[in-house]
This record gives C-alpha cells, sequence and structure tokens, in this order.
C-alpha cells in the first residue's frame, strides 16, 4: 500500500506542476495580449508555409539535404518575387481603374445641372410610376400646371397622380452644401490625416518584415520547437495530446491553407465572369472579391455587392449575369472545393462562423475578423476531442458497472 499510495502522491505532484506551468503560460499571455498579435501572425506563416518547407528540406543536394533555412530564403524569395510582378503587372492596372472612376464621378457631378437634375428626375419618376410608385421628384411635378394639355395638380394635392413627393434638386443642392461645409471644417485635419496614414503604412511594412522574420526562427526550429512542447505534457497522456494536435491540424489545415487556395479561385473566377459579361473595373472588382474572400460569409457579400451594382449600371442582363455568375462560383466551392480541399475535418458549422466573425470583430476589428475563423477552428477541435473522451469515459465506466446500466 505504501508504494502505491506514493506513486499516487508523485502522480498528483507532477500533474499539479505542469497545471502550473500551463497556467502560467497563459496567464502571460494574457497579460502581454496586446503584443500576440505580430507573433501570431507569425505562427499563422510558418503554419502555412509548413510543407513547402519540409518538402524542399527532403531534397537532396550531394550526400546531404537542404537545410531548412535555405528552404525557407527559397520561399521568401519567391515570395517577393510574386509581390514584384503583381507590383508591377496588376497595381498599375488598379490604379489606371481608380483613376477612370474618379474621372467618371468628377465628369458625373460636373454635368449636374439643374436642366440635366430634371431630366433625371423625369426619366427616374417614369420609370416609378411604369412599376406603381407615385413619387413625384421633377418640378413641374412637385408644383403642378398643364402637362401634355392637360392639367394637373400639385403632388399631394386632390386629384393629383403622385401620392409622395421629394424634390431631387433640392436634396442635392443640400447635400452639396453640406459636404462643402465638412470639407472646409475638416480642410485643416487633412495633414495630420495623411500623416497618420503614412505612419500606418510604416509600421504595417515593418509589422510584415518583422513577422516574417519570427515566422523564419518558428520554421528553422519547428522540431526543437515541437520536442520542448511535447516536455510540456504527462507522458501519460501523450496519446491523447498527439490525437488533439493531430485534429487542430486539419481543421487549421481547411482552414488557413484551403481558405488560401479558395481565394486565388474565387478572385480568378470572379475574374473571368467579369471579363466574359464586360463589366467594367475587372481587376479592381478581382482583387476585392480575392482580398475579401478571406473573411468567410460576410466577406463573400460584401465583394458581391459593388459588382453586381456597377454591371446593372451598364445593363440589367449583365447585372443578372454576374448575379448568376457569382452564385455558381459559391455553389462550386460549397459543394466541391471545400469538401475536396478543406475536408470533413475542417468544416465548421456557418452559425460557429458567424459568431466567431463578430466576436473576432468586435474585439480586434478587421484584423481579429481576420484570426476569428482559425482560433474557431481550434476552440472547435478541442471542444470536439474533449466531447468524444467523455462519451469514450462514459462507456468504459457503464461497460465496467453491470449493476449501473440495470
Amino acid at each position: 500500500m505504501e508504494p502505491h499510495s506514493t506513486s499516487a502522491v508523485e502522480r498528483r505532484v507532477k500533474l499539479r506542476t505542469f497545471a502550473a506551468l500551463w497556467i502560467f503560460a497563459f496567464a502571460a499571455l494574457v497579460l502581454f495580449r496586446s503584443a500576440i498579435l505580430p507573433f501570431a501572425g507569425a505562427a499563422l506563416i510558418a503554419y502555412v508555409v509548413a510543407p513547402a518547407v519540409d518538402r524542399i528540406a527532403q531534397i537532396r543536394v550531394g550526400k546531404r539535404t537542404v537545410p531548412r533555412w535555405v528552404a525557407i530564403l527559397i520561399i521568401y524569395a519567391g515570395f517577393f518575387l510574386l509581390v514584384y510582378v503583381v507590383l508591377t503587372g496588376l497595381v498599375p492596372q488598379i490604379y489606371r481603374e481608380l483613376v477612370r472612376i474618379a474621372r467618371l464621378v468628377l465628369d458625373f457631378t460636373n454635368s449636374l445641372s439643374p436642366d440635366r437634375i430634371q431630366e433625371l428626375a423625369q426619366s427616374a419618376e417614369s420609370w416609378l410610376s411604369e412599376h406603381g410608385v407615385p413619387l413625384a421628384l421633377s418640378s413641374r411635378s412637385l408644383e403642378g400646371g398643364e402637362i401634355d394639355g392637360t392639367t394637373i395638380p400639385p403632388a399631394g394635392q386632390p386629384n393629383s397622380p403622385w401620392s409622395m413627393a421629394l424634390d431631387l434638386n433640392q436634396v442635392i443642392r443640400d447635400l452639396t452644401i453640406k459636404f462643402s461645409g465638412t470639407a472646409k471644417e475638416n480642410l485643416a485635419n487633412i495633414l495630420s490625416i495623411s500623416r497618420s496614414i503614412v505612419t500606418g503604412i510604416i509600421a504595417s511594412i515593418f509589422t510584415l518584415f518583422f513577422m516574417l522574420m519570427v515566422a523564419a526562427f518558428f520554421s528553422v526550429d519547428a522540431t526543437q520547437i515541437k520536442s520542448y512542447c511535447r516536455t510540456l505534457i504527462p507522458s501519460e497522456y501523450t496519446q491523447s495530446a498527439r490525437e488533439l494536435i493531430g485534429r487542430i491540424d486539419r481543421a487549421l489545415a481547411g482552414v488557413v491553407r484551403g481558405q488560401l487556395t479558395i481565394c486565388l479561385v474565387n478572385g480568378t473566377l470572379t475574374f473571368i465572369g467579369l471579363m466574359i459579361f464586360g463589366v467594367k473595373f475587372a481587376f479592381l472588382l478581382a482583387t476585392v472579391a480575392l482580398l475579401f474572400s478571406l473573411i468567410p460569409i460576410f466577406g463573400t457579400i460584401i465583394s458581391s455587392v459593388p459588382i453586381v451594382l456597377i454591371a446593372l449600371s451598364q445593363s440589367w442582363k449583365k447585372g443578372l449575369g454576374m448575379l448568376l455568375w457569382i452564385i455558381g462560383i459559391h455553389a462550386l466551392e460549397a459543394y466541391f472545393l471545400n469538401p475536396k480541399i478543406l475536408g470533413s475535418a475542417a468544416r465548421i458549422h456557418p452559425v460557429v462562423v458567424a459568431f466567431a466573425l463578430i466576436a473576432g470583430e468586435r474585439t480586434y476589428g478587421l484584423v481579429g475578423a481576420l484570426f476569428a475563423v482559425p482560433l474557431a477552428a481550434v476552440g472547435v477541435a478541442c471542444f470536439d476531442f474533449a466531447r468524444l473522451k467523455a462519451l469514450e469515459y462514459q462507456g468504459r465506466t457503464a461497460a465496467s458497472n453491470p449493476a449501473a446500466k440495470g
């Protein structure tokens, strides 16, 4: 009995020691949570490039394999080459489209003379009237008078065909005055805003290089980091820890690597659709669709709105065509790409994804929304693992105690 009791005491002491170590690590993360973000980004970068690093590191050159630090340099060189190609090829095209949009907006604003406003008001008024909305927008409908040989009362008066009225000319004039006043009030802040933008860009570039540097350290020392983490787990729980890590890895592989693949596919197919239907600003809209696809559900909806609106501004056929094309892309993702790329282990219920996105955005803004789904994948994997272990323990307990069954 004495050796058994001593062993039980030692086991409890060991478990308490490991628990204290994990609590200390968690408390440190909570205490310094403001500094976690760059390291979390570096960890994600290291995780994304890990398969490529492992494959390159297995290549034999003579009698030796390629060192991991060389593999990292090769991947980073390819990344910066891709950035250079994008900056020299895609960015000028996007810039030209932005300039074109600004010119169109400026030309449209300059064309808003009183006569042009009345022409637009009459066109909108006729269209609304054809669809059963009696809204008066033009001055002739608002003031009444003789129209096409018939005396029409002003809008809102008895026997008037217009039961609702909106002075479009006055609305535009009020908005122009308000915008001009706001611009004059904030003119003094332009310098400070510009300084903040420049400072933010410089800080973002520094943070990116810092994350790449830390990610390189993570990748080079991946084996040593894994070995050290194993020493923080009691030996009797090693197998369970491996199962849990396997679940987390499958979930993250789908959510992180799989989502990046789907973003590229989404951006490419969107660009093809824009070119087929001849929608303006194809490069810009496809880039927006690619970037916003990083945020599941909400990013897709947000990026689809300007595409359909710009297509509708050209013709209703193009708008309907692009809407159906986008629906087709997401049907392809849902029924083919997601099962093939993400796999069943990485799929998370849309309600959990929506909750994670809102919680991440409310906590850390856009950056929190980007990290929300990977963290939700880890949480779901841990929750499912604990649930299955509890069911397994319940089954063993019931099997070992037949009386409890009865």
